[in-house]
């Protein structure tokens, strides 16, 4: 199996391109925004999935390993396939469908071709738990420093700032930086209370 390509563009189409690695050019299938964002003549590495069928051997690539591992569990799904899972990949974005599978929003799904309604909950059924782990553990890290940094700026000491923070996010995991900061404050007021308390 091809896991992934280093080399060089000869040629680009809207949704696959050709690179050649070793003196072999490898026609691969990619997203719209991948094929916007390379160039002819660009030296790149792709990271692959390779689809052997009884009539076909086709590559689908990706420029990171976080978009491939999507890819590879919409495929997984009953009734998703490569190309429908690459249009997903393109539309939503690794974020946007980790964001989908956790608030379980099947509407975002609308505007991807080849997935209809329900399809789309059959994704959101399956990949539930699967996604998050790997995808908005990034997103979750980013949130905290964005809500311990503004605590921070409120005058709380960071040690204190950052536990409540991440006290609040384990209460309500699926919140914005604005929830977060509210939850995180009533942590401190709690807090504050029980020591004035005592």
């Amino acid at each position: 199996m091809i896991a992934s390509i280093s080399g060089t563009i000869n040629r680009l189409g809207l949704t696959d391109l050709v690179i050649e690695a070793n003196g072999i050019g490898y026609q691969v299938n990619v997203t719209s925004s991948t094929a916007l964002e390379i160039r002819v003549g660009q030296t790149t590495k792709l990271y692959t999935a390779h689809i052997v069928r009884e009539d076909s051997q086709t590559l689908y690539g990706f420029q990171t390993e976080e978009q491939l591992q999507s890819f590879n569990l919409l495929c997984s799904v009953s009734g998703v396939g490569p190309k429908s899972a690459l249009s997903a990949i393109g539309t939503l974005g690794v974020d946007g469908l980790a964001k989908a599978v956790a608030t379980a929003d099947d509407s975002m799904f609308k505007t991807v071709s080849g997935i209809g309604p329900k399809t789309a909950k059959l994704i959101l059924l399956s990949l539930t738990g699967k996604l998050i782990s790997d995808s908005a553990s990034a997103p979750m890290s980013s949130l905290l420093s964005n809500v311990t940094s503004a605590l921070v700026g409120l005058g709380y000491q960071e040690r204190a700032a950052k536990k409540a923070a991440e006290d609040a996010l384990a209460l309500t995991p699926s919140v914005s930086d604005t929830e977060l900061l509210r939850a995180a404050l009533a942590q401190l007021s709690s807090a504050r209370k029980v020591s004035a308390d005592e």
